[in-house]
């Protein structure tokens, strides 16, 4: 994992984890995340937050209640508020990249969002991610024009 898209793709997830778990808006714990990378002393290992990072939050807090009604709508089986945290999120991030961001493969968005499941979840969670945003990916002119 060290392409610079894919860190900025963890980052990401990482951030809406965190703001989903406390209950927080997503660009707050951006706001914060950002703070500490510029306060971190040398030595210190703060992660960095790079520009698609803030680009991948921005664009899901801007389409977030889309997102999540296409979420809702499409995870067969689960309700949002029950599914692992971890997945809600991972999918979040995928689904906007998927729909929104035109620059980067789907094929891209779907293998990343899998290796982000396998990595901080669950061992059903890839499967269930690449099926949800397969379906998106399907969807993707049908939810752009709404």
């Amino acid at each position: 994992m060290s392409n610079a898209r894919t860190k900025a793709r963890t980052r990401a997830f990482q951030i809406l984890f965190e703001a989903d778990h406390r209950g927080v808006d997503p660009q707050r714990v951006l706001a914060e995340w950002v703070g500490r990378a510029r306060e971190a002393k040398p030595g210190e290992t703060t992660p960095q937050v790079g520009e698609y990072t803030m680009q991948l939050i921005e664009g899901y807090a801007q389409h977030a209640r889309k997102i999540d009604e296409l979420i809702s709508s499409y995870a067969v089986g689960w309700t949002l508020d029950r599914m692992p945290v971890a997945d809600r999120n991972v999918v979040r991030i995928g689904a906007y990249e998927l729909i929104w961001e035109d620059g980067v493969p789907d094929a891209v968005v779907l293998d990343e969002a899998v290796e982000i499941a396998k990595e901080y979840s669950t061992d059903e969670s890839p499967a269930f991610v690449n099926g949800l945003l397969a379906r998106f990916m399907e969807l993707k002119p049908t939810i752009r024009r709404a």
